[in-house]
């Protein structure tokens, strides 16, 4: 377990600063992440990529000559907002494009894709290669469902190898599709990682048994099987990769880089010993090991765990893997000198808010005060969703929504200080959420809460037509944003009946108070009942049949939000009686 913190909540911002001063030498913080502290001297294609912290040497430690020119670095198991995916690409930048590449999680993609139509539409030329990896979470006909796990290594190091090689965006983007096309992952783990703070482990295995096909944010294994001796797990990896030979590979006489990837807590001398069975089986098979890797490349915080990765080299590809790369956590040959590059400086923050009537300042009173309740409500029931999430998905999903809502409340109140109106609050909020939840619930309860305010603008009276019709656009929004519709097993199995429900009551004549109670109550049963279904998408989808008999955890908290909000408005309505 996790015995080293000091508020759970800020560990990885303060895991980030302790990297930055360590590792100096290649790295500078910048906001969001790390870009490396130093340049070659001419201009290259940028490859910044990122995702959740605790997976070191990815993805800040693969910052540096040879591999990536940034990393956005999210919270703990959840990806890095938008804001920051920016915000990195855009410090990293020397005008030659930038590819953005990271693990094909769902809130990774939604944030990632943000950031990228926000830098096209500043004119930078900005690429995407998700990495999908890991054969155990999708079948070989669905390969664009496919998670990333140990596999990121071989697309950053030969996109990186390609970029300082002074490949243009298209080759850099080509090089990248190509190595991903060619690696194949399978990992195992004997226990669970804990989190800071959390007393019990995202999940457990019993005593002599093995999960496999586990994911590298927590998930638990897709099956169990009896704890082999060293030479049977090394056999069952060779014997499932080679299962599925890439396209355009013969496998007789084939050359490829083996990476034995030991999750955060495997001793290095039971991975050697893993790995003499696994070399000596690519030997029988005709294969050719090229430049092999043991160690701690991808890890899962402290989990006891282990997986095998093959990429199958072409000439190309293999010029590009044995090239020279420095980083904190991976090094190879001799990079060129390089020269210090200028300090980032964050940009400065404009306090300043749009005018705005007095109803709407009115208005923006209120959605502070909802704001705050919200931060105390999900403060408290932060461990409960983050078991729920555990179940079948990575246990991020408290401390995300609490880092979230705790952020949005602060960026509302300072924005209702200084006078902001109902729609510059919520936008306010909106980002802040986004920005410090990270992950899938961030980035859809920034699309909520920013389209919701574009509907209550900054100079209207608040209306209970315009607060039902602005969560209707919230919930439509959401889907399109997300992909997910009822049944998914996703926080739309909530937000749905709700939105539809306030809607009815309000075009009916009810008051917002009354017909958002109903409503609230609708949700909290409609939250309940996805304990029935299967998760269809996200990253319990590999999960599904195990999440049966939970409800989802992103249902849940978006019903006892809307209890939230229920109470402050039934306590303003009575603050108001009384005053009369």
């Amino acid at each position: 377990m996790t015995r080293l913190f000091n508020d759970p909540r800020a560990f990885a911002d303060e895991m980030i600063e302790g990297f930055v001063a360590a590792a100096g030498r290649w790295v500078q913080s910048a906001p969001g992440g790390v870009v490396r502290s130093t340049q070659a001297d001419e201009p290259t294609v940028a490859l910044v990529i990122g995702g959740g912290s605790g997976h070191y040497p990815a993805f800040g430690g693969l910052v540096g000559p040879g591999i990536a020119h940034g990393a956005a670095m999210g919270n703990l198991f959840a990806s890095p907002s938008s804001q920051q995916v920016y915000a990195i690409a855009k410090a990293a930048d020397r005008g030659r494009g930038v590819l953005l590449s990271y693990g094909n999680y769902a809130g990774d993609v939604l944030h990632f894709d943000q950031a990228q139509e926000q830098l096209r539409a500043e004119g930078h030329d900005v690429r995407t290669v998700t990495v999908t990896d890991d054969i155990w979470s999708a079948p070989v006909d669905e390969l664009h469902k496919r998670r990333g796990i140990a596999g990121d290594l071989a697309v950053f190091k030969t996109a990186g190898a390609a970029a300082a090689a002074g490949y243009d965006l298209d080759g850099v983007e080509r090089i990248a599709k190509h190595a991903n096309a060619r690696t194949r992952s399978f990992g195992v783990a004997f226990t669970g990682c804990t989190l800071p703070g959390a007393s019990e482990p995202l999940f457990t295995v019993p005593a002599g048994k093995m999960a496999v096909g586990l994911g590298i944010h927590g998930e638990p294994g897709i099956d169990e099987v009896d704890v082999p001796t060293a030479d049977e797990l090394a056999e069952m990896f060779v014997d499932k990769l080679l299962e599925e030979i890439p396209q355009g590979v013969e496998l007789e006489g084939a050359r490829v880089v083996p990476l034995l990837n030991g999750l955060g807590n495997l001793k290095y001398e039971e991975m050697f010993v893993v790995y003499r069975r696994v070399a000596q089986l690519l030997g029988e098979h005709g294969l050719t090991a090229v430049e092999p890797e043991v160690g701690e490349l991808c890890t899962s915080f402290d989990m006891s765990g282990v997986s095998l990765t093959l990429l199958w080299l072409d000439d190309e590809l293999e010029t590009l893997w044995t090239a020279p790369a420095d980083t904190p956590g991976f090094k190879k040959g001799s990079v060129a000198p390089q020269r210090a590059a200028a300090a980032v400086v964050a940009d400065e923050v404009d306090a300043s808010v749009p005018d705005a009537s007095d109803a709407s300042r009115e208005a923006a009173h209120v959605i502070g005060a909802v704001l705050a309740s919200i931060a105390d409500t999900i403060d408290e029931a932060a461990d409960e969703l983050g078991r729920l999430d555990s179940i079948a998905g990575d246990g991020d999903h408290g401390i995300g929504m609490q880092r979230g809502s705790s952020a949005g409340s602060d960026a509302a109140r300072a924005a209702v200080e200084a006078g902001a109106g109902a729609q510059t609050t919520l936008t306010r909020a909106a980002d802040a959420w986004s920005d410090k939840a990270g992950g899938t619930s961030g980035a859809l309860w920034g699309e909520m809460l920013r389209t919701l305010g574009a509907r209550l603008g900054d100079t209207d009276a608040v209306s209970a037509e315009a607060v039902a019709e602005g969560v209707e656009q919230a919930k439509d929004a959401v889907m399109a944003f997300g992909k997910a519709k009822v049944g998914d097993k996703t926080m739309v199995d909530a937000i749905a009946p709700f939105a539809d429900d306030l809607a009815r009551r309000v075009v009916a004549g009810e008051g917002l108070r009354a017909a958002w109670g109903a409503a609230a109550g609708y949700c909290e049963r409609a939250a309940q009942s996805t304990s029935a279904l299967a998760a269809t998408l996200g990253r319990a989808r590999s999960h599904g049949d195990k999440s049966i008999g939970t409800p989802d955890p992103g249902a849940i908290s978006f019903a006892l939000i809307t209890k939230t909000v229920h109470a402050v408005l039934t306590q303003g309505e009575q603050t108001q009686t009384k005053e009369q």
